[in-house]
């Protein structure tokens, strides 16, 4: 009988602590490409609206439910969050056309209202609130573009996270809208040609996860209807990529070639209402980055030099001058232009700086940024010649300053609205320092790191690495109260700057793009090996996480190299690299990644590719998948496969979680502040749980 009882309590045991999986069918599909054949299981998990799939999807929330509520008993931060949320400073509001804009909000389940100030101490004053328009408390304002004379305000919404937008316009002095409505707004600005109408770019999509057809530019007159707007600029034959502005009375288009190799640019006068574009540059071998355009010159920066600089010439590519020339190792991250002054924003390693030329490029002054900050500019006082600027950190809340770029004088700012809080840590409470590791074929790739001053470095601190890796995007710090309550638990955070980004220049994104894009997730790999080198932490104590090209980062590394982790958290991940281009944008990545029909490049994408490198006999790291249902900029397909393809292995005993959440896009739970705190505190108190394990 007691033999009996001990088996009843150990079968008991084995249950509780194995993992149970939604019932997941496999339907084996061999795929041939390049004499190569492999087996594609679940390509049934890429049919979004099947019953089964959704079944299944539900069945994998409500796994991840009920771990959530069971972590919960350990960890739950969101109190102290909110509490570091009430304690955190706010920065300036955003100036555009003679206006103030802020968006707060009126209650915590709902979306944020815009509001605007005609000074900057004045009260702000609500102009549109998306919940009394819509009654939804999933539709969010996404952009908010001010008329010329600041009389009506266009805005831009998504409707349950999708890219799918819709337009709205409201009159500031009235406080209420317009009866025009633009419908099928897909990754478009809207470019008021002064208060008479609207520019905007219009997808002939059917449905969501389509290849993208966002080809046509439309003009909508402000009292008309929709089905009136007049076509403008057509991409559609060649399926071009185009961007567009209006300034100076004119509408200016630049427009990519579907094989990203060559751009044109075209211009037309905004006099009277026949809109037709002519090209001014022709089959541009994409040599250099469009900065501005002001008084019939276009200032660029050019491509030969990796490290940015600023020229001119005009309209007919003639009369070219260098303005700011390139400085080594320096990265022009930014540049804005305000009347006399040309403001440039340096990167260097672990220090941001701000630069002030005059429009002929004469060197005015120099604004160091303090503590390892960064820094947003928000708006120019031509009248006083004070720049206002916000800057944080990943530990320090938003510090408002403005700096007269006359005198050099620098000072703190305060008003009726934005008051001084006492800080919520030290500046020194925690410790960040910008350093560089050696990748394994010898390049320096800076890291930063952050946690709490004086702990020690035994090999045993929870961390969490991240990075992007992609497109030339240039990293820097979010201030996250999720991160915070982390590191107070004595968390490592650590940042790596990979190779396919853009912190070290063109170059550095051109090393880890293409045939060279296995250097970036060397690179990330490399950053893990260090911190576990320098004893920040152990593999049994490292997470890794990263978001859309971060997420198929983290998918690659732990099929790589699962003994490096213990915990991996990729959201919103391209993990199919042979089906990629299928979906939405994926077509307009084929730069970044490779084109499956080219061979060399099929070989290097399938060499990484999450899905297809899954092993059968390998216990891959403790997983969190996250995705979006309305992700139409990638589509959760990717994360479906991928989950089901770790999850339906015998060798796996550590568990594998998806899940997809609701009412959402490729950003996530933002619709609302408090599904947005809900979610961080989830991410944070799941990595605490299973690290601290």
């Amino acid at each position: 009988m007691k033999n009996i009882l001990l088996l009843i309590c150990f079968l008991f045991s084995v249950s509780c602590f194995s993992q149970e999986y939604p019932a997941t069918r496999k339907t084996p599909s061999p795929i041939t490409k390049h004499d190569v054949t492999f087996q594609d299981d679940y390509t049934w998990l890429e049919n979004f609206n099947a019953d089964e799939v959704s079944e299944w999807v539900n069945s994998q929330n409500q796994l991840i439910y009920t771990h959530t509520e069971e972590i919960k008993k350990k960890y739950s931060p969101v109190f102290k969050i909110k509490e570091y949320d009430n304690l955190s400073t706010n920065g300036l509001p955003e100036k555009k056309g003679d206006y103030f804009y802020s968006h707060y909000r009126l209650d915590k389940s709902k979306p944020a209202a815009l509001f605007y100030r005609k000074k900057l101490n004045d009260a702000p004053i609500e102009i549109t609130n998306t919940y009394r328009t819509f009654k939804d408390a999933n539709v969010v304002m996404t952009d908010f573009y001010p008329s010329d004379n600041s009389k009506l305000v266009a805005y831009e919404v998504s409707i349950n996270g999708s890219d799918l937008h819709q337009v709205g316009f409201t009159s500031i002095s009235k406080k209420e809208d317009l009866t025009d409505v633009l419908k099928n707004v897909k990754f478009s600005n809207i470019a008021w040609n002064g208060e008479k109408g609207v520019f905007y770019k219009k997808t002939s999509n059917l449905s969501k996860f389509d290849k993208d057809s966002t080809y046509q530019m439309y003009y909508h007159k402000i009292g008309t209807i929709q089905d009136d707007d007049k076509l403008v600029f057509d991409s559609a034959k060649t399926e071009g990529v185009f961007t567009f502005f209006t300034k100076e009375n004119k509408l200016v288009i630049m427009e990519h070639n579907k094989e990203e190799t060559f751009r044109n640019f075209y211009w037309c006068s905004l006099a009277g209402d026949d809109f037709k574009p002519e090209k001014f540059i022709e089959n541009d071998r994409n040599t250099f980055t469009f900065l501005n355009y002001s008084k019939e010159r276009i200032y660029f920066s050019s491509k030969d030099y990796e490290w940015g600089e600023i020229r001119s010439r005009n309209m007919n590519g003639e009369d070219e001058k260098v303005i700011v020339p390139q400085i080594y190792t320096h990265l022009l991250v930014d540049t804005f232009f305000y009347e006399d002054y040309i403001i440039c924003k340096y990167k260097t390693l672990g220090k941001n700086y701000i630069g002030v030329y005059d429009t002929s490029g004469q060197f005015i002054r120099k604004f160091d940024v303090p503590y390892n900050m960064d820094f947003r500019i928000r708006f120019f006082d031509k009248e006083t010649k004070d720049l206002y600027v916000t800057f944080y950190s990943y530990a320090i809340s938003f510090l408002n300053h403005k700096l007269n770029l006359e005198t050099g004088k620098t000072q703190s700012y305060f008003n009726d609205y934005i008051e001084p809080k006492p800080a919520l840590f030290s500046f020194d409470h925690f410790e960040t320092k910008t350093v560089t590791y050696q990748s394994r074929d010898g390049v320096a790739v800076p890291i930063t790191i952050v946690h709490k001053k004086g702990i020690s470095l035994d090999g045993n601190n929870p961390t969490l690495l991240k990075a992007y890796g992609g497109f030339g995007t240039i990293s820097g710090p979010v201030y996250d109260t999720g991160l915070l309550y982390f590191m107070e638990k004595g968390g490592v955070f650590a940042y790596a700057e990979i190779r396919g980004g853009g912190e070290k220049g063109t170059k550095w994104h051109k090393n880890g793009k293409g045939l060279k894009k296995m250097n970036t997730f060397n690179d990330f790999i490399d950053a893990a090996e260090f911190l576990i080198k320098e004893k920040y932490t152990s593999p049994d104590k490292l997470a890794i996480t990263g978001a859309s090209q971060g997420g198929l980062l983290v998918g690659v590394a732990m099929t790589q190299r699962p003994e490096l982790f213990k915990v991996a958290i990729p959201q919103m991940g391209v993990y199919d690299m042979m089906n990629f281009g299928k979906y939405s944008v994926g077509k307009y990545h084929l730069d970044e990644y490779g084109d499956i029909e080219n061979k060399n490049e099929f070989d290097v994408m399938m060499g990484y590719s999450p899905f297809h490198n899954i092993k059968e006999g390998i216990n891959y790291p403790t997983t969190l998948i996250i995705t979006s249902e309305n992700d139409d900029r990638v589509p959760p397909m990717h994360s479906y496969k991928f989950a089901a393809g770790l999850q339906n292995r015998a060798a796996q005993k550590n568990p594998i979680y998806l899940k997809t959440l609701s009412n959402s896009g490729h950003s996530g739970k933002i619709s609302n502040y408090q599904n947005y705190t809900e979610e961080k505190a989830a991410f944070y108190s799941f990595l605490l749980y299973h690290l601290n394990k």
